[in-house]
Order: structure tokens, then C-alpha cells, then sequence
């Protein structure tokens, strides 16, 4: 036989072989050897960040690196070993390789934090915008990470014990671990204890420890709060009546993921407010901080009584919004979405949802345009003479997919990003692609302000407000959610705009341009809940004039 057949039949035998071979473990080895690969594989991000500013060529780090990984996996495996059996061992791996793929996938290529408020954002995500994270990148990701080691797994033999060699063979397996453990936490104690003190966010990224913990306890609350009938605010609230007054009209723009760094008004180098900018009568605020980094938090955080140092997520689901406290004073409300729910603010007014059916032409794969909130305000206004005030939330420059937040007459920056996978893209294209979104918004609410400028019959003002920023790869970020308290600029300052027709501020008694002036100074997203009800004139034990914006500026009677 020729040499070149020998090799090649040799190779075919050896390929045959390899694909019948199952290795042999019992169920505590197997679960030991996935603790390992996660611990090592999965937690790239955690490694990076425990161990940034270490000189990897000197021995001292990589004893570190040797004593916190034994105890990431003795941890683990502590855990997971007590719940594996022969019986249900292999699709308890199974869930825990899903998991821990699809989460290191966002703490590696996008650098996501997965803390409760993350995974309220998971939970509370529809099928539009899973849909979008869907992308190829993510694929090849779950291929490598979940599909490749879940195999392996269904490919292993049990060994069949009886239960007394079981149960020996478990506990033994225990407390060698814990006495590993222990060992390794003695060994480094001092170094491991001051990292996790001095960086509490490394916690977020363990992977799968994060995202099971964070889960629990979002899971949890939202248990805790079902059902509850929320408590009253501000049910004190009416608005003093005067003779020769119009109605009154606020209409509040919800912004989403807008950040202040790209918006034009606040000198951007790009101009991505044109209309805005032609406007003197727009107020813009500079230096505006928010709630928190997520819709989950900053929406129901900025219209609850409590600032951001008191708000937490159980005030907000047990308690009424400021919404329900304008509602008490007689104005009429109205929440108009075209995002994914209002995150409980909405409970008890008038709601309603942008739908594809009725803005077709606005509208593709279930998604709107925000021209669409628009028209549906005209078409709120037609139908309604009160005191009201019309909340409208934006999809804004929701992620990751911005280029799908504006018709393709508004790209004007290019080339930009047109793919939900933001690896394959160039931070330039990215920008571009966001601040084409930006300039988008820009022209929907030039169009709000056109339609209040109509409505001559009430006295009408606009109030814009974003929920939170975005990162753009600065620092290897991407998206948003990170943590507060590490949390960049790029992700906690965001935009707002006040619009105040002439008769507004006759009939509220505002000095504008003691408005522009105040503009020039910090503000937050704990002034939303006074600013409105000053703006509104709004009587109500629960205002705090010292937190409304307008207060300073208001000429008395």
C-alpha cells in the first residue's frame, strides 16, 4: 500500500476512534472539570480587571492569579456539586454553560455589569429588543461557549455508584474543597479581601455567580411587590383656579439613552440639534445628571418623590409617581409609548402603546419611529379640552442598533454602523450612527414643539428629559447599565430641554430668561418631580420648592 494511503487510512481510524471515545468520570469530577473551564474561560473580564496594574513576570502575581482562581472554583463548585446528581447532573451543566455563555459574551465584548438592576433590564426586555441582541457575533459566541462543552458533557460515561459509595465519595470530594478553600483564603486573605473591598463591582462579574445571584434577588422583589396596592402621594394635590386662564398643556419627552457629551446644544463638536438650535426660545440645560444608568431605574427613579441617594426599586413599586400626584390635581394624564412599558409608572393613568397596525408607514418588524409619538399626540389633543399633561416615551437612541432609529434621510453622518453587532463596526461608524439617531430626535421634537405652537387655546410648554447615557467604547465599554458608582460620565449626564410657549409663561408667572440663566447650573434628575409641579402650579404638601428648577425664576402674584 502506498505511503500516502497508510497515512490516510491511519488518520481516518484515528478520527473514528476519536468520535466513539466517551470519557469515563464520575458526577463530581465532571462537575469539576466545567468549574474549572468556566472559572478560567468564562471570567475573562473579572481576570482582567482583578488583576490590572500586576506585573505578570513577576512570581507574587502569579501566585495571586493561582490562589484566587482555587477559590473561584473551590466556590463553585461547593455550590454546584451540592445540587448535581447522576440523574440530573448533565442538564443542570447544560443551563449553567447557557447561562454563563450568553453572559460572558456581554461582560467580554460589551463590558456589562450584571447587577439587579441589569437583570430588571433583562426581565423586563421584549421581543423586539432580544431580537436585536440576536447577532452573528453572538452566535459563534454561543457555538464556542454553550453549543462545543455541552456536547462534551452529553458525551461523558457516569460511573454507576451505589448510594453509600455516593455519598462517601461526595462528602469527600466536600471537604477536600473546602479545605482547599480555606487554605487558599488563608494564603492570600489580605489581597483578596482589600480587591473585593476596593472594587465591589468585581462581584457583577463573576460569571455565572452574577447573573444567578442578581437573578434571585431581582426575581424576589418583584414577588415581594406583586399585588400590592401602592400607596397614596400627594393625594392633597390641586391646582388654584383664575379666571381667564387657558387650559394647560405639558407635554413631557422621555428621552432614551441619549447622552449629553453628543448633544448638540451643549456644544458638541458635531451640530446633531440643528432645529433645536434655531429655536431661542428652547432652554437647555448643561449639566444634567441621572438616576441612575438604565431604563429600569432612571425612569421609575425620576418620577418618584425620593432623590437618587433615597430612591430604591421597592419606594417606587409601593408607592404612587408624580404622575398619580397630577392626576390627584385634576389634570388629565396620559402616558403614549413607543418603548418597551413604562417600568410601573404609568399604573393608574391613561396608556397607550404606539402600534404598527396604526402608524404603518412609521413603522417596520415591530418597531416605530418616533415620528409616530407625534402623531399620536395630535391625536391625543384632538380629543381632550382639559388641564392635561402628555408624556411621551421615545425608542430615542436605544442600542444596540442605532442606525434603526432614523429613516434614512437623516444619515448624515457617515459611514455609519449598520449592524446590531457593534464589533464589526469602527468606533467611528458607531458615533456616527448614534449621532444620526440624535439629530433624528432633534427633529421630533421640533415637530412636539410645532404642534404645542398650534394649539392656540392652551397654554402650552414641553419638557425633555433623557433617562440615561450610553458609552460608545469608551474605556472598552459599550451600551450602558454599569454600576453607579463606577458608572462614566458618558453614561450619567444626559440632556434636557425646557419649551415654554409666551402664553405658558404669562399664565405661570415665568421669567424665561431667569430660566436660561438658571439653565447654566447643575441639575438632576431629582428635580423632575418639583420642577413639574412648580411648572404646573401644583399645591401639594409632598412639593419641595428648594428642588423645583422654575422656583427662583417665578414672578410673584
Amino acid at each position: 500500500m502506498p505511503p500516502e494511503n497508510i497515512a490516510y487510512s491511519k488518520m481516518v481510524k484515528a478520527a473514528n476512534k476519536l468520535s466513539h471515545y466517551r470519557p469515563v468520570l464520575n458526577t463530581e469530577q465532571l462537575v469539576l472539570w466545567i468549574v474549572v473551564i468556566l472559572s478560567v474561560f468564562y471570567n475573562i473580564p473579572f481576570w482582567q480587571q482583578a488583576l490590572e496594574g500586576y506585573d505578570l513576570f513577576v512570581i507574587h502575581t502569579w501566585l495571586t492569579f493561582a490562589n484566587m482562581l482555587l477559590v473561584m472554583i473551590c466556590l463553585n463548585f461547593l455550590v454546584f456539586a451540592s445540587f448535581s446528581f447522576r440523574i440530573t447532573v448533565k442538564p443542570l451543566l447544560t443551563l449553567l454553560l447557557l447561562i454563563a455563555a450568553f453572559v460572558s459574551y456581554f461582560t467580554t465584548y460589551y463590558g456589562t455589569y450584571f447587577d439587579t438592576s441589569m437583570l430588571d433590564n433583562v426581565l423586563q426586555t421584549d421581543t423586539n429588543e432580544a431580537k436585536e441582541l440576536l447577532t452573528t457575533g453572538l452566535l459563534i459566541h454561543l457555538a464556542f461557549f454553550f453549543l462545543l462543552p455541552t456536547l462534551v458533557v452529553w458525551r461523558v460515561r457516569l460511573i454507576p455508584l451505589t448510594w453509600k459509595k455516593a455519598i462517601l465519595l461526595r462528602s469527600s470530594y466536600l471537604i477536600a474543597s473546602f479545605a482547599i478553600l480555606l487554605l487558599a483564603v488563608f494564603l492570600s486573605y489580605q489581597e483578596i479581601s482589600s480587591l473585593m473591598r476596593n472594587n465591589k463591582q468585581l462581584r457583577y462579574l463573576v460569571t455565572p455567580g452574577n447573573y444567578i445571584v442578581s437573578m434571585v434577588q431581582a426575581l424576589s422583589s418583584q414577588h415581594i411587590n406583586a399585588n400590592m396596592v401602592r400607596s397614596p402621594v400627594g393625594e392633597d394635590a390641586y391646582i388654584p383656579s383664575s379666571e381667564g386662564d387657558k387650559p394647560i398643556l405639558l407635554v413631557i419627552v422621555v428621552g432614551e439613552t441619549v447622552r449629553a457629551a453628543n448633544w448638540g446644544l451643549n456644544g458638541y463638536e458635531r451640530q446633531t440639534t440643528p432645529k433645536l438650535a434655531q429655536r431661542p426660545d428652547v432652554i437647555n440645560f448643561a449639566d444634567v445628571s441621572s438616576c441612575g444608568t438604565s431604563t429600569a431605574v432612571s425612569l421609575p427613579c425620576m418620577f418618584s418623590l425620593p432623590g437618587r441617594a433615597e430612591y430604591s426599586k421597592s419606594y417606587a413599586q409601593q408607592h404612587e409617581s408624580l404622575l398619580d400626584v397630577l392626576a390627584h390635581a385634576g389634570l388629565e394624564v396620559t402616558w403614549l409609548d413607543n418603548q418597551s412599558g413604562c417600568k410601573g409608572v404609568c399604573e393608574g393613568v391613561t396608556t397607550k402603546a404606539v402600534s404598527p397596525e396604526e402608524y404603518a408607514s412609521l413603522c417596520q418588524d415591530g418597531r416605530c419611529l418616533d415620528e409616530a409619538l407625534v402623531q399620536a399626540l395630535s391625536t391625543q389633543l384632538s380629543s381632550t379640552p382639559a388641564d392635561q399633561v402628555v408624556v411621551l416615551h421615545q425608542l430615542g437612541n436605544h442600542g444596540p442598533s442605532y442606525y434603526q432609529r432614523y429613516p434614512t434621510a437623516y444619515e448624515h453622518f457617515v459611514p455609519a454602523c449598520e449592524n446590531a453587532d457593534l464589533a464589526k463596526c469602527t468606533r467611528e461608524a458607531i458615533t456616527n450612527s448614534y449621532d444620526n439617531a440624535i439629530q433624528y430626535t432633534d427633529n421630533v421634537l421640533d415637530q412636539v414643539i410645532d404642534t404645542l405652537e398650534r394649539e392656540h387655546d392652551y397654554a402650552t410648554a414641553m419638557v425633555y428629559l433623557s433617562d440615561h447615557g450610553e458609552s460608545l467604547g469608551e474605556k472598552g465599554l459599550y451600551l450602558h447599565g454599569i454600576p453607579y458608582a463606577i458608572a462614566p460620565n458618558e453614561q450619567t449626564h444626559v440632556p434636557m430641554i425646557w419649551w415654554l410657549s409666551t402664553s405658558f409663561s404669562q399664565q405661570q408667572r415665568l421669567d424665561t430668561e431667569c430660566l436660561h440663566r438658571r439653565a447654566n447650573q447643575a441639575a438632576s434628575h431629582d428635580n423632575l418631580f418639583h420642577s413639574v409641579l412648580g411648572l404646573l402650579g401644583v399645591v401639594t404638601d409632598v412639593y419641595q420648592q428648594e428642588a423645583d428648577i422654575s422656583q427662583a425664576c417665578r414672578f410673584a402674584k
